[in-house]
Parts: structure tokens; C-alpha cells; sequence
């Protein structure tokens, strides 16, 4: 709730809803199909009860209900009740039923069939806002808590891939090789899209394809007549959103084991195709051998900060699944797509 639309710690909606739950509760309390007219006595009575479900509501609930203090509850609420009764025998119907109900006391039973449907029926609502304003808390933090989770795990991608990339420009730049103004650039192409342009939760899919493509030529550049890297795209469409910097981890894993495992004959295919009903299909695959040193290798972050991303931002709308064999690294990943307005 808005803490600007709060008078003495109650929010503005639930004054207003506690006026028309009072009307209504009113109503019910005083209409008489013999009598329908509305007297000064059914406001009397009506206050006697409305005043026990608002102590109810409003200091038994927070202040010892709510705090799990159940006897003091229980006992505070038969106490205040009794004190509705004492008022409503003693005072209120000599008052109004001097000669009828006022010369004797009907009993407690035959009291709290008159007052209990109210107090019953205040206390009743009140105690089911409060639980759905409960539940709206816990799914506002749970909101933040994802949020702070997802933007703590995309904050790790960008060093994660600098780190890699400074490594590889350092080896370049040590070797004198000419290629390395032109790795620069590549490289500074792809930073600038991580830096500026994807720190909204989803970007055009087309853009997140265009970062792909301008990383396939870093790398391709890298691996010189080493290999090769494939890259092939279908059906892809701008309309489409997608969560920035998924796709990319699994091709930086595949570039990092392929060139840590192999000197020469290096092979990255990346494959992406976008279904009629926004079904993204992504497959990566990528030679390695296994007799080499990539058990040295460091795990890193990427796939496992990738998986968690997928499972916060697309629970049940994706697939991944990941086959390794003595000689291929594959990972086919799909993923339910929507368009944004």
C-alpha cells in the first residue's frame, strides 16, 4: 500500500472498505420486514456492537492475536463482550425498553443472539483483509528477493566474460598480432551492448541475436585457421523478448573448452530458430577432447548462474538439456518466448 494514502497507520482502502462493511453490516443488523424504518435505538445497539469488533480488530488482533498471545486474546475478547452485555442490559435497554425488555434480564444466550452475527461478521472480514494484505506482503518480498537475485546473477556475467576475453586480447597483444586492433573493436561492440543496452529484464530478441553474431566474430578472429564456428539463425523476430545474456553463456562455455582442449580442428555450430507460436530453440555444439586439460579448468559461474536465471525467469517455459560424449559438448535449450508491447 501506498504510505501516503494512510490515516493514524490504516490505509485509505481499508477505511473504506471497513464503511461499507459497516453500512452493510447496519443494514442487516436493523432491518425488520414489520418495522423497516431505521430508529435511534438500532444505532444505539448497532455502536454497542461495532465498538466490540473494532477493540477486536484493532488491539486484540496486532497486538496480542497476531503476536500468537492466544489466552490473552481469548480472554480479552470474552471480557470486552461481557462489558457490551452489562451496557446493553443495564443501560441501553432501560433506556429504550423501560417498560418491555428493560425490567429483566433476558439472559447472556438470548444477548448474543443479537450481537454475535455482528461482531462476528466485522471481526470476520477484518481478520480476512488482514490476511490478504499478509499475502500480498510475502509475495512482494518474494517479488524482490527474485529481482535481487536476477540482477545479482546478471551483474556476475559481465566480469565473467570481461575476465575471459582480457585473457585471450593479453595473448594477442603479447604476440604483437595485428589482428588485436580488430579484436578491440569486436570486443568493445559486445561490451558496449552488456554495459548499455541490456539492463532492462528482456530485450528484442533480434538485438540478443546480434550480439551472438558480433561474438562469433571475436571468437572467430581468435581462432584464426584453427577451426571454425558456425552460426545459423531462422524465423528470428524483433517482436519477441528474450532475457538478456542467456544465450551468449553457453557459446562463451563453448569457445573457452574448445580452444583450452584443442590446438587446431576447433568446431562451434549455434544454431537458433524461433517457432510460429515463439518457441526459441537454441542448440550449441562444440568439439573438445577429453584426454586433455580441461578437467584443469575452473568451473566458473556461467552455466550455473545461466540455469538459476532460467529457472527464476522461466519456470515451466523452458527446456535445457546438456550430452557430453568423448569428443562433442552439446546443450539444446528451449524456451517459450512472448511478444512485448
Amino acid at each position: 500500500m501506498d504510505k501516503k494514502l494512510k490515516f493514524a497507520g490504516i490505509s485509505l482502502y481499508e477505511i473504506v472498505f471497513q464503511i461499507i462493511l459497516n453500512i452493510l453490516a447496519f443494514i442487516f443488523f436493523a432491518f425488520d420486514k414489520k418495522n423497516p424504518q431505521i430508529e435511534i435505538h438500532h444505532v444505539a445497539f448497532y455502536l454497542n456492537y461495532a465498538i466490540v469488533a473494532l477493540l477486536i480488530n484493532y488491539v486484540i488482533f496486532p497486538r496480542f492475536y497476531y503476536k500468537k498471545k492466544y489466552f490473552i486474546s481469548i480472554s480479552s475478547i470474552v471480557l470486552i463482550t461481557t462489558a457490551a452485555i452489562i451496557l446493553e442490559e443495564f443501560v441501553l435497554e432501560k433506556i429504550f425498553f423501560p417498560d418491555t425488555r428493560g425490567r429483566e434480564f433476558a439472559g447472556i444466550f438470548y444477548t448474543l443472539l443479537g450481537g454475535m452475527p455482528v461482531i462476528t461478521m466485522l471481526s470476520g472480514f477484518k481478520f480476512a483483509w488482514d490476511a490478504l494484505m499478509k499475502q500480498k506482503e510475502v509475495e512482494d518480498l518474494k517479488a524482490v528477493a527474485k529481482e535481487s537475485e536476477l540482477r545479482f546473477l546478471k551483474s556476475q556475467i559481465n566480469p565473467h566474460f570481461l575476465f575471459n576475453n582480457l585473457n585471450n586480447l593479453y595473448a594477442y597483444a603479447i604476440e604483437n598480432s595485428p589482428k588485436t586492433p580488430e579484436i578491440i573493436l569486436e570486443l568493445s561492440s559486445v561490451l558496449r551492448y552488456m554495459l548499455y543496452e541490456c539492463k532492462e529484464k528482456y530485450v528484442p530478441l533480434q538485438k540478443e541475436i546480434d550480439l551472438i553474431e558480433n561474438y562469433i566474430r571475436l571468437h572467430q578472429l581468435q581462432i584464426e585457421d584453427r577451426g571454425h564456428i558456425q552460426f545459423t539463425q531462422k524465423n528470428i523476430s524483433g517482436s519477441y523478448h528474450i532475457a538478456p545474456l542467456i544465450l551468449i553463456v553457453f557459446i562463451e562455455n563453448a569457445y573457452k573448452h574448445s580452444t583450452a582442449s584443442q590446438t587446431e580442428n576447433i568446431y562451434i555450430e549455434v544454431n537458433t530458430q524461433l517457432s510460429d507460436d515463439g518457441i526459441l530453440s537454441f542448440y550449441c555444439k562444440n568439439s573438445f577432447q577429453e584426454q586433455s586439460n580441461t578437467e584443469k579448468l575452473p568451473n566458473g559461474i556461467g552455466l550455473i548462474n545461466v540455469k538459476k536465471r532460467l529457472q527464476l525467469l522461466y519456470p515451466k517455459l523452458h527446456s535445457l538439456e546438456i550430452n557430453k560424449d568423448e569428443s562433442f559438448f552439446e546443450v539444446q535449450l528451449s524456451i517459450t518466448l512472448t511478444k512485448q508491447l
